[in-house]
């Protein structure tokens, strides 16, 4: 070979060398823009929600911090009025990358073949509220028989209200339901066009004008009642981009770690009254509960038993037509490295399958 045909090749391989070297860094460059939704929206329909950790991290712009130093990546916040099912749908048309969503439609979502994972809780240990017309002789759960009541189905609400039901021996087929979401049916019961209403804070919040009362809460009782929520990530973006999940699931965790913190209080409820929720609305929705209690994000065998028995009782229900499984739809290997990265470990308590408390976090 002539040593000017081998310096030729030389040459031509130090190009392709290059150029390959040149792609790759364009590819690296490529422009990612992260959508994130959210089960709800804000009084007026502002792009604020509030008394999650997800909420905080919107407010506060915790994952847009996180990405600040890399003009690559954007970040998109959607709000869905439709609440859970309106998700499903954009999570089906690929139109979301993560989501705030709660458990009963995630589960709705799994069992009609989404393909998400369960990052990291948002919203644990939630209560429902029944409100009345301030006139009404509505007084107890029995007293719901043959009334027209508002439920938000589809929506984790609807669930923990059935289980509420049952054990005052009721069930939906029992009150005249109407599925009105968390605007319309505080409108629909100042009008007295229903007798009564399931929710949480909107409801509150009309209570405090005069226009209804609560009759019924479920802070303080059987904590099976309760709701979750979690922030789930589509199967295709977290597994292309692994990098850009841990470095959410982080801005999520540090949320999560903000809005637990007694000394931030005052401002996290002003932060989350950007919603349109005045601030002594929330301050009734966390009464007898701590922050740290609330705003936990672990993947607690607590929590996994609550979306397993959950998944039981939606097919029971008739919410869905299938079983649906709960194995591998939890991944708290995001959480874990978050958690060990900020040194939080043992910040928040987990609690067992029994719902006893751990004396440090055990995650699944």
């Amino acid at each position: 070979m002539s040593l000017l045909l081998r310096s030729s090749l030389v040459l031509a391989g130090t190009l392709l060398a290059l150029a390959g070297a040149g792609v790759l860094k364009a590819r690296a460059a490529e422009p990612v823009t992260i959508r994130i939704g959210y089960a709800a929206i804000g009084v007026g329909n502002v792009p604020y929600a509030n008394g999650t950790s997800a909420a905080t991290a919107r407010a506060g712009q915790f994952v847009e911090k996180e990405f600040l130093d890399d003009p690559s990546v954007k970040v998109e916040w959607y709000f869905f009025k439709g609440a859970g099912p309106a998700v499903n749908e954009a999570f089906a048309n690929s139109q979301l990358d993560f989501a705030y969503q709660g458990d009963l439609p995630s589960i709705i979502g799994r069992a009609n073949g989404l393909k998400t994972r369960i990052l990291l809780a948002s919203g644990a240990h939630k209560p429902v509220f029944l409100a009345v017309p301030v006139s009404s002789d509505i007084k107890t759960i029995e007293d719901l028989k043959g009334r027209k009541v508002a439920i938000f189905r589809g929506t984790n609400t609807q669930l923990a209200v059935d289980k509420v039901l049952a054990a005052h021996g009721l069930s939906e087929q029992d009150l005249k339901v109407i599925s009105l979401d968390d605007s319309a049916a505080p409108a629909a019961l100042a009008a007295k066009d229903i007798d009564a209403a399931f929710g949480d804070t909107e409801l509150i919040a009309l209570a405090q004008t005069g226009l209804a009362r609560i009759a019924y809460t479920s802070q303080g009782d059987n904590p099976a009642f309760g709701r979750y929520a979690s922030l789930l990530g589509l199967d295709g973006f977290t597994q292309a981009h692994p990098d850009l999940t841990r470095r959410v699931v982080k801005a999520f965790v540090k949320a999560a770690q903000w809005s637990s913190e007694d000394q931030n209080h005052a401002a996290l409820f002003d932060l989350w009254a950007r919603s349109g929720t005045p601030v002594d609305v929330l301050e009734v929705f966390f009464h007898g509960d701590s922050l740290n209690y609330r705003n936990s994000p672990l993947l607690d065998p607590l929590m996994v038993r609550h979306y397993s028995d959950l998944a039981h009782q939606a097919r029971a229900f008739g919410q869905i037509r299938r079983d649906v499984d709960i194995d591998g739809w939890f991944e708290p290997e995001y959480l874990d490295a978050a958690l060990k990265d900020l040194s939080l470990e043992h910040y928040w308590r987990s609690y067992d399958a029994a719902g006893r408390q751990q004396a440090a976090a055990a995650l699944p």
